[in-house]
Order: C-alpha cells, then structure tokens, then sequence
C-alpha cells in the first residue's frame, strides 16, 4: 500500500484523502464485471462510432471534386538532386498520379 508520511497527510486537503480512500478501496475490489462493461460500451459507442466515420467519409468523396488542383511550379518543391534508385528516377516510392505532382506537372489522365 502507498504511505503518506503525516505531515504530508495533513496538506491534503479532505477531498483529496476522500478521493484517495475511494481509489485504494477500488484498486482492492474485485474485477467482475470488467469484461461485460468493455463489451456493451464496444456495441454501444465505438461499432456506432466507426460506423458515423464511414458515413462521413463516404459522403465527402462523394461531393468531392476529381480534378486535380491547378499545378503552380513553386521553385521550392519537388526539388530532385538526385534520381531515385527505382523506376524511371522521376517518381517518389509510393507516387500517385491523381494526386503527386511531378516536377513539370500533373501527369495524364485515364479515367
């Protein structure tokens, strides 16, 4: 058990040692139950809460533009110094066409 000497008992203020008695009478009780309360608050917050994030993310692709920006050519990005190691040396490791620009622009479209 966690010892406060007295005269550090004595700082506290009676809200505290109240909330310290009812934490240790806690951390004593029995874990019945435990399982059950993390199962209904699954069914009842987080399956309902993944299913509004779907939701949300489904509707905003849906009003979501796909045409790529307007490329502007900022001298500061896509700066190559040296080519990569694969492919023609051009593209990044995990390039996207729809949505990496390569240095001189956006590439063709097929769909």
């Amino acid at each position: 058990s966690y010892y406060l000497s007295p005269p550090l008992q004595m700082s506290l203020s009676p809200a505290a040692l109240a909330a310290r008695r009812v934490f240790a009478a806690a951390a004593h009780s029995s874990h019945e139950g435990g399982a059950r309360t993390w199962k209904i608050l699954s069914f009842v917050l987080a399956m309902p809460g993944v299913g509004v994030c779907m939701a949300n993310a489904y509707m905003k692709m849906q009003a979501h533009s796909h045409e790529p920006p307007e490329f502007v050519q900022y001298p500061h990005l896509r700066i190559r110094t040296k080519r990569f190691p694969w492919g023609d040396g051009n593209h990044s490791l995990f390039h996207n066409p729809h949505t990496n620009a390569l240095p001189d622009g956006f590439e063709g479209h097929d769909h």
